[in-house]
């Protein structure tokens, strides 16, 4: 039991320290959030459902988005992590970092068209799409380039 409160601590405070000392690229229309690598943890580790979604609360906070993001942008890492959660049952790594990927990419694009000008990208589409490219864009590279070796590399480790 204190292991995993420890272990909600730890990534909630990791994702706050990445998120809040990268900022520059961590908000807005083009955004890497480091951070988001940490999205693939609930495949190993239930309670990291709870450590992402307060890391993601605090996080919000310094973003200068307002509320929306806050609770909103919170309550799609809570989802996105439960469902990473459920892609351990299939026993494909890969999954993993789906289900933030997609959530994250047309969940907070959903909000942030409103929010934010659109991304100026070289080709012209909708607003909404525009901020669906890029943000697909950041969070494959935070989760799949990022938390899949994260993910791969803490698998050959014994955990208790």
């Amino acid at each position: 039991m204190v292991k995993r409160f420890a272990r909600i601590a730890i990534i909630a405070a990791v994702y706050v320290a990445l998120t809040v000392l990268l900022a520059p690229i961590s908000f807005y229309a083009f955004q890497v959030r480091i951070a988001e690598a940490l999205t693939v943890l609930p495949f190993l580790f239930p309670e990291a459902i709870w450590g992402l979604f307060i890391g993601c609360f605090i996080s919000n906070f310094f973003g200068g988005l307002g509320l929306v993001d806050v609770t909103v942008g919170s309550l799609l890492t809570l989802l996105a992590a439960v469902l990473t959660h459920l892609t351990a049952k299939t026993g494909k790594p890969y999954l993993a970092p789906l289900p933030p990927l997609l959530i994250n990419a047309f969940g907070v694009s959903a909000y942030l068209v409103v929010l934010l000008e659109p991304p100026s990208l070289p080709f012209h589409l909708p607003p909404y799409l525009l901020f669906v490219i890029s943000i697909f864009i950041g969070e494959a590279i935070a989760t799949y380039g990022l938390g899949l070796p994260l993910l791969y590399f803490l698998k050959r480790k014994e955990w208790n």
